[in-house]
């Protein structure tokens, strides 16, 4: 069964996910609220080990994009900065360049697995570059190392890393990117539409954290 919202909601320092066909009122403001604590206090609550509890968001997108989606990304890179989350991407410009910018200046660290060999073909705001030499093959290793995955606009390597996550059984987000429909005919909900950037990073937290066994 396909999720198609997530509501987080907070009890006595416990989170308990729901899963609905359709948010409640006010879904995304429980989510917000879910997500907000620092990554110190996450530690310090549940015990947990900082590194491994680290959720690991993909933004995907276009290496060419429009200023309205890259000023989308940005904000999506920039609340899960704020979020605690370390940003991956496929390193290069567009949509990947300005998620990247957003989570530096919220302070994430950002990783870039490039599909060619030279580190320095990174974009500016990369933390750390991993060049792979393999092409548009290395989509599968961008959607292999994050816990959720963010899609912003975005082509057909963006649409081969939607359809790589999703056979991973990784959550997608989209903002303003593809719709897919099963051969029957029918819509699939299985790439989940926020409204907005901050809604986006905040599902992709929620269910992050929720998959990884961080809510429990």
């Amino acid at each position: 069964m396909a999720i198609h919202h997530l509501v987080a909601i907070e009890e006595s320092a416990l989170v308990t996910p729901l899963f609905l066909d359709e948010p409640p009122p006010h879904a995304y403001q429980f989510i917000r609220t879910y997500v907000r604590m620092s990554r110190a206090q996450w530690v310090e609550q549940r015990g947990l080990d900082f590194p491994a509890m680290t959720p690991y968001i993909a933004v995907i997108g276009g290496s060419t994009a429009t200023p309205e989606e890259e000023a989308r990304a940005e904000a999506i890179g920039t609340a899960l900065g704020q979020a605690g989350a370390t940003v991956v991407s496929g390193g290069l410009g567009g949509v990947m360049a300005a998620a990247c910018r957003g989570a530096k200046a919220a302070g994430a660290l950002t990783i870039g697995i490039l599909p060619g060999d030279d580190r320095a073909a990174a974009n500016a705001w990369i933390d750390v570059a991993i060049p792979t030499g393999l092409g548009e093959a290395r989509n599968a290793l961008v959607v292999r190392t994050a816990d959720a995955i963010v899609a912003v606009g975005g082509e057909y390597g963006t649409l081969s890393e939607i359809a790589l996550a999703l056979r991973a059984g990784k959550p997608v987000i989209g903002v303003g990117t593809w719709g897919l429909i099963r051969p029957s005919g029918a819509a699939s909900s299985d790439v989940i539409t926020a409204p907005d950037s901050a809604a986006a990073a905040d599902l992709a937290i929620a269910l992050a954290v929720a998959g990884s066994g961080g809510a429990t």
